[in-house]
């Protein structure tokens, strides 16, 4: 597999040196196992839509669109909101 070399400021590389040794790997085996980590936005989507799916058959949970929406607000104010107390 060829490499890539990635700019970064000095202190992120660092940082990411660091992370990398508390969890007893390289750096580089750090960065390719932090970037098959994250959802892409498709599938974050498709798990939504396989979760609701899954409340539905369980209990009969369905929000309407305008609920989902209410919903995903609070979660995204939470984090501020604690960070903030």
């Amino acid at each position: 597999m060829p490499d890539a070399n990635i700019r970064v400021p000095r202190e992120a590389k660092d940082r990411l040196a660091a992370m990398a040794a508390a969890e007893g790997l390289s750096p580089r085996a750090y960065l390719a196992r932090l970037a098959e980590t994250p959802l892409t936005p498709d599938e974050r989507a498709e798990r939504a839509e396989l979760t609701r799916a899954a409340l539905r058959t369980w209990n009969g949970y369905a929000p309407t669109a305008a609920e989902q929406r209410e919903l995903d607000g609070a979660l995204d104010r939470r984090p501020a909101e604690a960070r903030g107390r």
